[in-house]
């Protein structure tokens, strides 16, 4: 029973990149459609309240107690599941002048620790107890290390977040608690990072096939001075 409170958690985010490796290779356009819209539909309801809420306060004096809250969770899930989607489309911007100088071999050795770097940063904010079985000193208790420990501990003691409150009609109804509940605020921190840890690793399988140059966009802006010379001109 211990254990498998320990390891569903890991079980059930392995069995999610799976899935999505899976319809992504049959349904690749309709993965990337999902991603966009689902950014698109935060992006959405962020504005929604915020605009809600400056009409409320400034026309009507008033406006909702759980406002900003919700705002800043879903701020933090635009930025969570927005950093695979910049891996997945080389969004990501950055500085590519030093690497670009390197000769064919070293250039890709450096896109590979790049990549891989990425990977490693995914991996050690999901759980850093697995560097104790490579000799480093790190906290070995598995319930209580990283994204999924934290998160884990959320879901079992079910705390609710300060402000952001269930409707009345919905605790009526199911018997749910006042205060939503900050396991669901933070459902998008393992989530997210496993999604990175996912998309970095196709990265590294990407450039190491020869089928993308870096994990980053860092010729972006040079591309589009070269496309917008001529009307610069006009």
């Amino acid at each position: 029973m211990f254990a498998w409170a320990v390891v569903w958690p890991y079980a059930a985010l392995i069995l999610l990149v799976l899935g999505l490796w899976l319809a992504e290779r049959r349904f690749p356009r309709g993965v990337a459609q999902f991603e966009e819209n689902f950014i698109a539909i935060l992006l959405a309801i962020i504005t929604l309240v915020a605009f809600a809420q400056v009409v409320a306060r400034y026309g009507f004096n008033t406006g909702w107690s759980g406002a900003l809250e919700l705002q800043r969770v879903l701020f933090a899930w635009l930025i969570l599941f927005g950093m695979s989607y910049g891996i997945r489309i080389s969004a990501h911007l950055g500085v590519d002048a030093i690497v670009r100088l390197l000769p064919a071999r070293a250039f890709r050795i450096a896109a590979l620790f790049g990549a891989g770097c990425t990977l490693l940063y995914a991996l050690l904010l999901l759980n850093s107890a697995w560097l104790a079985a490579l000799g480093v000193d790190a906290n070995t208790n598995w319930r209580q290390t990283g994204a999924v420990g934290y998160w884990t501990f959320m879901f079992q003691r079910g705390t609710g977040l300060d402000d952001l409150r269930w409707p009345e009609l919905l605790q009526d109804t199911f018997g749910l608690q006042e205060r939503v509940q900050r396991w669901i605020a933070y459902l998008m921190l393992p989530i997210g990072l496993s999604l990175l840890a996912f998309r970095a690793l196709q990265a590294v399988v990407q450039i190491w096939r020869g089928e993308r140059e870096l994990i980053i966009a860092g010729h972006e802006a040079e591309d589009l001075v070269a496309e917008n010379r001529d009307v610069l001109k006009d």
